[in-house]
């Protein structure tokens, strides 16, 4: 097969091929459209005029169109401007041509004109984004290269090289345009395709495949580590841990995963993940701050990430009634003891707990008496029971001023504790989500 749509393995009927106009694209276009009933699929086409050669980009465009009509290949045309986008938001050129094109690819799939995007992304394109991102300094996942499906989007030239496509080209007499920006060496790739690559195939002809093994033996090895990575995630009380055993080239890719997971999906850089890596050798409770307001801190066998908690003005009359306290629902009442088994939740006897108790989170200079007798600083009880930092805030208590009461849903002062004597109860009960 010269192109490889396996990768659709029969789910989407619909392909929208993107096309420029350029050799690659019209040979993808080609194929695809000769080859639709042998693929099961229907080929569209969508076109991205870029506005950055003026009439000679809108006649590319044209050119574009006029084939899709000549073999009744539906044809969706698109108009950006990438120089605007450029200037307006301060980045390269060549990083706002490709934002805009893909923007306009997710536009084509969400309103119904296809439902998955081909791109004509070949070898040759695979083995200069992999340049590309070692010169760049890039890590072990910057050597992949280009995924071959991703996001709705898939190349099926990725493993055919540009040698192969020119020869279709010229077996099948498909016209095609020029761009003259492919060949403008003020581009980055552009001058790595046609100033650094030959270099390199002078002294090593067979480099493009070599590359290309590369990149087979990088995404089979990544996505190894990734899955050892994911493994080592542990998901609990909306925070994610990592265990302090889990080897640095786990946990560094642990860490983008939490992160991702605590919504940091972009604006990440490797220095987080080296930064989180550094408090497995310090102190339990030392901590980092990340972006998006997240938190890392040593925790007793793991370093757990968090979203930063700011606990609400809490505060009111201990009365029968729901109370919603953190997105957790709790149901206090007053029943009678008789016959209750008071190992079964947590009760307070009602006779001892004063008028004025309220329900509030800590404060400093709260003490409590544990069962059995001995009076504490919370703080110091919390601890002692291994209570992580970030969630002794989030925890509702009763208190009756800096006296605490009950600790809701982990237990009660000796000073309200029910006994024999008791004839009511207060009882706290918190509701399981659903």
């Amino acid at each position: 097969m010269f192109a490889d749509f396996s990768k659709l393995n029969g789910k989407f009927k619909v392909v929208g091929i993107a096309v420029s106009g350029g050799k690659d694209s019209m040979a993808l276009l080609h194929y695809a459209y000769y080859a639709q009933k042998s693929l099961n699929l229907k080929p569209v086409c969508i076109n991205v005029e870029h506005g950055i050669r003026g009439e000679q980009s809108k006649n590319d465009s044209l050119f574009v169109k006029n084939y899709c009509e000549k073999l009744g290949i539906p044809f969706y045309g698109y108009t950006v401007d990438c120089l605007s986008n450029s200037k307006k938001n301060k980045i390269p050129l060549e990083q706002a041509a490709r934002e805009l094109r893909y923007h306009c690819f997710d536009d084509a799939i969400s309103t119904g004109k296809c439902d998955v995007i081909a791109t004509a992304h070949h070898q040759r394109d695979n083995v200069e984004s992999v340049l590309f991102n070692l010169f760049r300094g890039s890590g072990l996942t910057g050597l992949k290269g280009i995924s071959d499906y991703e996001n709705k989007v898939i190349r099926p030239f990725l493993s055919v090289s540009k040698t192969e496509i020119d020869e279709y080209v010229k077996e099948h007499n498909i016209d095609y345009v020029i761009d003259a920006t492919n060949f403008d060496t003020d581009f980055t790739r552009n001058y790595i395709r046609l100033e650094v690559l030959p270099v390199i195939k002078k002294v090593f002809p067979k480099a493009e495949t070599s590359i290309s093994r590369l990149i087979q033996t990088v995404c089979e090895d990544d996505k190894y580590l990734n899955d050892l990575a994911e493994k080592a995630l542990i998901i609990n009380d909306g925070a994610v841990k990592i265990p302090l055993s889990t080897e640095k080239p786990i946990f560094c890719r642990a860490v983008i995963k939490a992160l991702k997971l605590l919504g940091l999906n972009k604006d990440w850089e490797k220095v987080h993940a080296e930064d989180a890596y550094s408090l497995v050798n310090n102190v339990n409770g030392a901590q980092i701050s990340l972006p998006k307001n997240i938190t890392a801190i040593r925790e007793y066998d793991g370093v757990v990430f968090f979203k930063s908690f700011t606990p609400e003005n809490l505060e009111f009359q201990l009365l029968d009634g729901c109370y919603e306290i953190n997105g957790e629902n709790y149901t206090i009442s007053t029943i009678d003891a008789s016959g209750i088994d008071l190992k079964s939740g947590i009760y307070l006897d009602y006779d001892k707990v004063p008028a004025y108790a309220v329900i509030r989170f800590k404060k400093d200079g709260d003490v409590f008496t544990k069962l059995g007798g001995g009076t504490k600083k919370l703080s110091d009880y919390f601890t002692d029971k291994k209570i992580p930092k970030r969630l002794r805030c989030r925890i509702p208590i009763i208190a009756s001023k800096n006296s605490v009461l009950a600790i809701l849903n982990l237990t009660v002062s000796e000073k309200v504790k029910a006994d024999e004597k008791t004839k009511k109860l207060i009882k706290i009960t918190k509701e399981k989500n659903k």
